[in-house]
């Protein structure tokens, strides 16, 4: 194992397997061709041709595209081609600050291969023996992910809440972090992967974020999605990294990017210092 196995396992897609999803004379996702049959169900929401998929051709504005695409994704909920449907509503934009498109429910956008956002917050604490990083461990029955290690804080982010109000909202959720100090969270910078698996295409985006916690805050999840936090040495997270899986596949990234930022990492003691800082934004 190296880091850049797990830059370059967070850009394993092969889009020579999907078909350009488009609206209007804009690409806005990918789409498998294994979905043909399913798509081919729902000829007024998806015309497909050879080179591409248009979505809600005849829909003209935000309401009617989103409800235009609504029935045909719970049909491909019942089939089991999206699973964990969540009732979350994600925006449909090509970049963030767009104007959203529409919105679709948060667990087809791999389906359609749209790109989503979310809030990576890095906890970490400075002692005079070096700097340390709280690592959370997902519940058990967690739907995605179970057991895995995350950090501190992360969430999708949702249509209809702004970048900050959702920092403060997963962090008083996962880790009971007062909002006046999970408002100290710097903002620090996005990460862009194209991760390819089993439920379609992940084209996303991670905002990063670092907070500096005191030496005696204790997290406490509070809403079941958490079995534990552990506060470890910068040089262990590093270490776990680079050498296993244990961390969900994406947050791998937001550490690397945080061991890069603080000088864990540096020209002098990794080979793949270069790839590492274009993969994190490839």
């Amino acid at each position: 194992m190296s880091y850049l196995d797990h830059v370059s396992h967070c850009n394993n897609a092969n889009l020579s397997e999907f078909l350009p999803l488009t609206l209007g004379a804009s690409r806005i996702g990918w789409m498998h061709h294994q979905l043909g049959t399913a798509v081919g169900h729902w000829p007024e929401t998806f015309a497909i041709s050879e080179m591409s998929v248009a979505l809600a051709p005849h829909a003209e504005d935000f309401a009617t595209r989103s409800a235009a695409v609504e029935p045909a994704l719970r049909s491909f909920a019942d089939q089991g081609l999206i699973t964990g449907w969540r009732d979350e509503p994600y925006p449909v934009m090509r970049e963030w600050g767009d104007t959203p498109l529409m919105q679709i429910e948060r667990a087809a956008c791999p389906t359609l291969g749209v790109r989503a956002w979310g809030v990576h917050v890095n906890g970490y604490v400075q002692r005079s023996e070096g700097l340390f990083m709280w690592v959370a461990k997902r519940a058990a029955d967690k739907p995605t992910y179970p057991g895995m290690l995350d950090n501190m804080v992360a969430g999708g982010q949702p249509i209809g809440i702004d970048l900050r109000a959702n920092i403060v909202k997963e962090a008083a959720e996962e880790a009971s972090i007062p909002t006046e100090l999970a408002e100290h969270a710097v903002a620090v910078g996005m990460i862009s992967y194209v991760h390819q698996f089993a439920d379609g295409l992940k084209p996303d985006q991670m905002f990063c974020y670092d907070l500096e916690l005191p030496d005696d805050f204790i997290p406490h999840n509070a809403d079941g999605e958490v079995e534990e936090f552990a506060l470890w040495p910068v040089a262990q997270v590093a270490e776990t990294v680079r050498d296993t899986t244990e961390f969900k596949f994406n947050c791998n990234l937001v550490i690397i990017d945080f061991l890069i930022r603080h000088g864990i990492l540096s020209p002098d003691n990794e080979p793949d210092y270069g790839a590492l800082c274009r993969g994190l934004r490839a």
